[in-house]
């Protein structure tokens, strides 16, 4: 099984979660940040797309968009993954990942994953530092990220192909 897996990552907290998603999948594994790689790749050319981002100022990033947006009628036809690292949980991490990703992509979906997030306060700019001091009152790294969800996600990817 071929697997690509697009993101952003903006502090790092999305990549770390890449980084477990593609150590724990089957088959050979394409990972690719939209925002830092410049990598050419084919989407039709792998079995499985996973796509993942996080929320900044409630919405997933730009780049995310526009690939779904430029590669949509592709990635209905593939087996496809979504995840989203966010701080909230419950209603309103649900919230957040109906906002990301568009409804057809999130019901064709074989596996969807809310993985939390992280406020890594010193990797941030003074300005992202003081609208998270503001908004959540956070001030130093804090960490929420959910392996056990990552995992499952994983797994659900992983048995799908293996009933091929």
């Amino acid at each position: 099984m071929k697997t690509l897996i697009v993101y952003c990552s903006s502090h790092g907290t999305t990549e770390k979660a890449v980084q477990l998603v593609g150590e724990w999948m089957e088959g050979e594994v394409l990972a690719v940040d939209l925002k830092r790689d410049k990598i050419t790749f084919d989407v039709r050319d792998y079995e499985c797309v996973i796509i993942g981002g996080s929320i900044h100022a409630g919405s997933i990033q730009g780049k995310i968009k526009h690939f779904i947006a430029k590669h949509y009628d592709v990635l209905l036809t593939k087996k496809l993954g979504l995840f989203l690292c966010c701080w909230h949980d419950g209603e309103t991490a649900l919230e957040q990942f109906d906002t990301a990703f568009p409804e057809e992509l999130r019901k064709v979906s074989i596996a969807n994953g809310i993985f939390g997030g992280e406020f890594l306060v010193s990797k941030m700019n003074f300005i992202e530092r003081q609208i998270v001091k503001k908004v959540s009152g956070v001030t130093e790294d804090k960490s929420n990220l959910d392996t056990t969800a990552i995992m499952t996600f994983v797994m659900k990817i992983n048995d799908t192909f293996a009933h091929v």
